[in-house]
């Protein structure tokens, strides 16, 4: 039975490989820059921020991810600079990506129109002799893959006032991956086109509370539609606790505490509700951000919803 579950857990790993090639993070509207290049310099401070998720825990080779970001303003405000890392192990294989995230921010209307552009790149490997596999001729299992380099270029839109905001980004417009596979047909042959669309609102419900609805749409031609619906309520401007629904996916509760105007600290619970849960336990979500520089005095002042 332990064989079964284990010849179960690697195909389904394979699965997640491709669908799942973008980060999946439950606490990402706590910093856009995970999701937007268009973020990067939208607030008068540097935020950063690190995070780690271990998904379907106790699952045999389960995903699990870091992430560390940072961005704020140069050039005095003219452009917005942001860095981000990402490790993601899922199954048999791991990817390290890097990205430096250039933005420039308009007014527009009530708020400011911000656009982004996102170089990297993504060192992929996979550990192919590991798998249990029917066919030990099989030339595509014969040899690792050892640290191919992809650069990636990706693009958004962010548009935002104090109460409100939407963006649209695709984190890789272009990879050149040719070199990841035998059997890869040209660029973006393994690194698949994800559009995200996201927009939210706050709800300013009495001095102490507010309340921040926010949907996201994840779009990928090979795999079904995915929504996350979320909802979070800010109390006394310290305390964020919210609840979300991810299609198809799980159900998920989430605590941020602002411990000071620089420090916060925040945790994400995944219930899963897809068939996996048979075989696997629910995901947890850990994350630490430290917001520095002048600007954070207008976080007391003003709070910043997103």
């Amino acid at each position: 039975m332990k064989k079964i579950i284990f010849l179960i857990c690697i195909s389904f790993s394979s699965l997640i490989t491709f669908g799942q090639q973008e980060l999946m993070i439950s606490q990402y509207m706590f910093n856009g820059l995970v999701l937007n290049p268009a973020y990067a310099g939208t607030h008068a401070y540097w935020s950063s921020s690190i995070l780690h998720r271990s998904q379907w825990v106790k699952f045999d080779k389960a995903p699990r991810t870091q992430t560390a970001c940072a961005d704020g303003n140069i050039l005095n405000g003219r452009l917005g600079l942001g860095i981000n890392l990402s490790n993601d192990k899922i199954g048999l294989t791991n990817s390290f990506d890097f990205g430096v995230n250039i933005a420039k921010k308009v007014m527009l209307g009530e708020g400011f129109l911000s656009g982004g552009l996102r170089i990297g790149a993504s060192r992929y490997s996979a550990d192919l002799t590991e798998a249990v596999i029917w066919d030990e001729n099989d030339p595509v299992y014969a040899n690792n893959l050892k640290g191919k380099i992809v650069p990636r270029l990706g693009a958004g839109l962010y548009y935002y006032t104090r109460t409100w905001f939407a963006g649209a980004s695709i984190p890789s417009i272009l990879a050149v991956d040719e070199s990841i596979s035998n059997y890869s047909t040209g660029m973006n042959s393994f690194y698949r086109q994800h559009v995200y669309l996201n927009g939210g609102i706050v709800i300013e419900a009495a001095p102490e509370i507010a309340i921040k609805p926010s949907v996201l749409v994840k779009y990928q031609g090979n795999a079904p539609l995915e929504i996350d619906l979320n909802c979070n309520v800010l109390f006394l401007q310290k305390f964020w606790a919210g609840a979300g629904y991810r299609t198809g996916d799980a159900l998920i509760a989430m605590l941020e505490w602002n411990i000071n105007k620089q420090l916060r600290i925040g945790y994400a619970f995944d219930y899963t509700l897809s068939e996996i849960q048979t075989y696997a336990n629910n995901s947890h979500e850990f994350m630490l951000g430290y917001d520095f520089g002048k600007g954070t005095d207008l976080k007391v002042r003003s709070p910043r919803y997103f």
